[in-house]
């Protein structure tokens, strides 16, 4: 849990029991629901050991993990896990409309408008809006977890798929440029990214995988990336020298699909990473690491393959002793929007919004919590509400909606941040690639001295 002073400073994060017993005594108060934070009474940081924290970030397109963490001569002690989710591909959809809406509106017979000129630039470094959202709300989390820990460093794993100048490893020059986008590039890192790290044939995961020819070179196939896909030891050996057609008739058309499809996701990890390590540095001592040794780190202490593990992984490490079994999920999810009309397909306004959010206390995307006690809904709901001017919200809980809670029932737990929070389970963890045995305890049976570290659910 993290741990303030009675000055809002952040002190050395302490376990969910130890939260307990202060709050219980009286000495802390709740500072925060989600993540949990609690504030001290009767300590400031100024008698207080506070050792310090540090940060783990695994940059990605669609998610990215977040691990706080103690670092003691080589050793790491997972404190805390985040999961971020970003939203890039909805704003991504989101302009588009807005683009289709303006040209339409251009196109028809209405009233002349001026034709717009390609006369605008654009600064230095600039990123679209999907992009930039990345860096943003990747800074806006460190930034966060600064202002509620005591974070010391953060370690980022500066990823490159697919970049000429990242796989020569030094400035290009001469015939340099003429060795194209993967030279001196992991083939096998390269599929692996590209395909999911699954089989391409039964699509089985978390096994050994070798490469293979789609067409193969008996049959004129040639060692192009776009000819090559991760496949499975058995499949391998069943497929032999067959085509790809004849081996697997029903998937050929999709796989033919997918191993030439462009690597939309890692362009865009590629297009962030360097404004990110830079707004990093910006605010504290940072310190990058290649995707390869984030790998072997994760692969030499039986870590499975997840962002948040990837984040703990990062960087020069002698050993990680502890690891969280529960993940807080943050969701992107904005601070709604400032258009008080909704449009038909057309984008023509069909109703009209009210010109205010606030509605009995709460906005849409508060973190509540109700307490039914008769009727169908009885019972406690928590979660994100949506509200109504009629008083009728709607809660978005970890099960699923409840509609129609009368506002009476709602207790106000936190304002909208503009993130929807959940918790998981952290993935399975393995030893030197062998199964994880499961005691009756729900402990993973780790070789010393690795072991499970519960961090209790936020609220």
């Amino acid at each position: 849990m993290f741990v303030l002073d009675k000055h809002h400073r952040p002190l050395q994060p302490c376990a969910p029991a130890r939260a307990r017993k202060l709050l219980k005594k009286g000495r802390a108060v709740v500072h925060r629901h989600t993540p949990f934070v609690i504030r001290l009474k009767d300590r400031t940081a100024a008698v207080s050991k506070v050792d310090g924290v540090e940060v783990g970030i695994d940059p990605g397109s669609k998610h990215t993990g977040i691990a706080v963490f103690t670092a003691v001569a080589g050793e790491r002690r997972a404190r805390y896990a985040v999961q971020l989710d970003h939203r890039g591909a909805t704003i991504r959809k989101k302009l588009e409309q807005r683009a289709a809406y303006r040209r339409g509106r251009r196109s028809r017979n209405l009233r002349y408008r001026k034709p717009r000129f390609n006369n605008r630039t654009r600064p230095k470094g600039w990123l679209a809006p999907s992009l930039h959202h990345r860096v943003a709300t990747t800074m806006s989390w460190t930034n966060r977890l600064a202002r509620w820990a005591p974070v010391r460093a953060v370690h980022v794993e500066r990823v490159a798929f697919d970049t000429h100048a990242i796989s020569a490893g030094k400035p290009l020059e001469g015939v340099e440029y003429q060795h194209g986008t993967l030279h001196g590039m992991e083939v096998r890192g390269y599929l692996l990214a590209k395909l999911g790290r699954a089989c391409v044939y039964c699509g089985i995961t978390n096994v050994p995988l070798n490469i293979d020819h789609i067409q193969p070179r008996s049959w004129g196939g040639s060692d192009r990336i776009s000819n090559l896909v991760p496949i499975c030891i058995p499949c391998n050996e069943a497929k032999s020298n067959r085509r790809v057609e004849e081996f697997a008739p029903k998937r050929a058309a999709d796989i033919l699909r997918r191993a030439k499809a462009p690597l939309r996701d890692a362009a865009a990890v590629n297009s962030t990473r360097w404004a990110l390590w830079r707004a990093l540095e910006a605010m504290l001592p940072t310190h990058t690491a290649s995707g390869g040794r984030t790998k072997w780190n994760r692969t030499r202490w039986g870590l499975s393959k997840s962002h948040t593990l990837d984040a703990l992984a990062v960087g020069k490490l002698d050993s990680i002793t502890e690891i969280v079994t529960r993940v807080l999920v943050a969701g992107c999810t904005g601070r709604g929007t400032h258009a008080r009309t909704r449009t038909d397909k057309h984008g023509f306004p069909r109703l009209r919004m009210p010109r205010h959010k606030t509605f009995f206390g709460c906005t849409t995307g508060d973190l509540v919590r109700a307490v039914v006690p008769t009727g169908k809904k009885a019972g406690t709901h928590t979660g994100r509400v949506a509200v109504r001017a009629t008083g009728s919200f709607n809660i978005t809980t970890a099960n699923g909606t409840v509609q129609g809670i009368r506002h009476t029932y709602v207790r106000l737990l936190q304002r909208a941040d503009g993130y929807a929070y959940t918790t998981q389970p952290e993935q399975p963890c393995t030893a030197a690639g062998q199964r994880t045995s499961i005691r009756p305890d729900g402990e993973s049976a780790f070789p010393a001295p690795l072991h499970r570290r519960f961090v209790s659910s936020p609220g």
